[in-house]
């Protein structure tokens, strides 16, 4: 069994590629927890720094917004100046910032620290999957790198919420920050003697207003599909947005022209790259939509606390890595195509169960599905990157990678945005109060038990026996119309996007 699982080749890879590979798993895993991790020290960073509301959401976003504008650019600048050095340059900047925020004695500190770090955040991810596609050229082994990168990844992001509460617990909340800088240290030390250099060898030059462009496309995009999903529609979200469509206008038809574009507009010819990008945005999208009401449906209406939610999602995460390792020898036997394809139905699958199943049951049939969705991530997100790498020159991987991780970022946003608003909505729709509620409590309280269902949780707390449980069964009605909504919009999208693979990638060869 493990002959068959592991890889063979013509020639078998050094032992330093795979160290290299390990070395670069430190900055995967850091920027995978830092994304998730900061969210259990809000309440503490509010208390320590006396926040303002506003100052909380920037905290939250500046390093999303920073990170998402400039992957782009990040990535085709790894292409002309060296990846290996762009990844070594983003890690000391990443260490050094998040020393310096972690002891942030204002909130204007620790936003303008934020931004910062997702201005070196956005140098790491498309180096290291890039320097995978160069570190193994070999396909078989590369899909292998491939799925232990994703493993890590996914991994991270899980572990975050976990493991960020137990530093706020055991000591402050900047410890989430500082902690980035003995997980960096063996890539500093070692990641010169053993991670090979690799860039595009007729680099061209930069084209600074590309990078102002991108940015300009990038930055309201994702902000304005932040403020959409906490307001809902309004003129400033859909203008920002709007505006940010049309600099992508402007930005393709710029890079048409030039003779170095800073992104080579003809990689989305490709139909492989094409189909792979797109399947893992619809991926990214339809699962962090599952996350969102996960998590308020298990500590809200469940009773569990945000740890043991946290703790209860781990199979779900164990599942992921398994399958994305799994799928490594599979497709030597299945096309590409099929695999993915596969995973995609086990995700719709997943959705399924969401919209046809009682969640009165209690949380494991939730859980379940998140079990059977993790499965169908793991196994499509391994194989689409491995394609989305293996369908464009070597020397074009650090763009590549860059696009692959952009879509990684606007499929999570949008994902939160897009089903957190319709779930929203269809809650507020749905929610009928019971008699005597609105003449009990106060007109604010009443606002917001209408406005979210965490409002209504803590209305309830404060009202009488009788009384509270009957807000809290028609809170749970109005908020499960929601998640069948946006569930069934979920398996749509999946069912659509297993079918889109099934078509476009059927004719990629299996490996050998």
């Amino acid at each position: 069994m493990a002959a068959d699982f592991w890889p063979s080749g013509p020639a078998k890879a050094p032992w330093r590629d795979w160290l290299a590979l390990a070395l670069l798993m430190f900055p995967v895993l850091l920027v995978a927890v830092d994304n998730t991790a900061l969210t259990f020290a809000l309440p503490a960073i509010a208390s320590s720094l006396e926040t303002t509301g506003v100052q909380l959401l920037w905290i939250v976003d500046a390093y999303p917004l920073v990170l998402a504008g400039l992957l782009v650019a990040m990535g085709s600048l790894g292409d002309r100046i060296g990846r290996r050095r762009l990844l070594l340059t983003g890690s000391v900047g990443f260490a050094a910032v998040s020393a310096a925020t972690a002891f942030a004695p204002s909130a204007e500190w620790l936003i303008a620290g934020r931004a910062m770090l997702g201005f070196f955040g956005a140098m790491l991810m498309p180096s290291t999957l890039s320097l995978i596609r160069n570190i193994f050229p070999d396909p078989n082994r590369r899909r292998l790198a491939v799925a232990i990168w994703a493993a890590g990844f996914s991994g991270g992001a899980a572990l975050g919420p976990i493991f960020g509460g137990w530093l706020v617990e055991q000591f402050w909340w900047g410890a989430i920050l500082l902690v980035a800088v003995p997980i960096m240290l063996p890539l500093l030390a070692f990641g010169p003697a053993f991670i090979p250099e690799s860039k595009d060898p007729r680099p061209g030059r930069v084209d600074v207003p590309s990078i102002a462009l991108s940015l300009l496309v990038m930055v309201p995009i994702v902000y304005g599909i932040k403020e959409l999903a906490t307001d809902g529609f309004g003129a400033t979200p859909v203008g920002l947005v709007a505006f940010g469509l049309a600099m992508g206008v402007v930005f393709v038809r710029r890079q048409q022209r030039l003779a170095s574009p800073l992104l080579d507009m003809s990689l989305f010819g490709n139909r492989v790259f094409s189909t792979a990008i797109t399947a893992n945005v619809l991926a990214l999208f339809s699962f962090n939509g599952f996350i969102l009401f996960l998590a308020q449906h298990l500590q809200l209406l469940d009773g569990m606390t945000p740890s043991a939610a946290g703790i209860a999602m781990i199979p779900a995460l164990v599942a992921t890595v398994l399958a994305g390792l799994a799928v490594v020898p599979l497709v030597r036997k299945v096309r590409p195509g099929f695999v993915v394809a596969g995973g995609l139905a086990l995700s719709a699958a997943g959705y399924g169960i969401v919209v046809f199943g009682d969640h009165g049951s209690g949380p494991a049939l939730l859980l379940a599905a998140l079990l059977i969705l993790a499965l169908g991530v793991g196994t499509a997100e391994t194989i689409s990157n491995d394609l989305i790498l293996g369908s464009v020159p070597a020397e074009k991987s650090g763009a590549a990678a860059a696009i692959s991780e952009t879509g990684y970022e606007v499929g999570s946003l949008l994902g939160t945005a897009v089903l957190g608003s319709i779930l929203t909505a269809s809650y507020q729709h749905n929610l009928r109060l019971p008699a005597g509620v609105e003449e009990t409590a106060s007109g604010t309280a009443v606002h917001q038990a209408g406005e979210t269902l965490a409002g209504a949780v803590e209305l309830a707390a404060g009202l009488p026996a009788p009384l509270a449980e009957a807000l809290r069964g028609a809170a749970r009605l109005a908020f499960d119309s929601g998640v069948h909504t946006t569930a069934a919009i979920a398996l749509v999208l999946m069912a659509g996007a297993a079918v889109l693979a099934a078509v476009v990638l059927r004719k990629v060869p299996t490996a050998r």
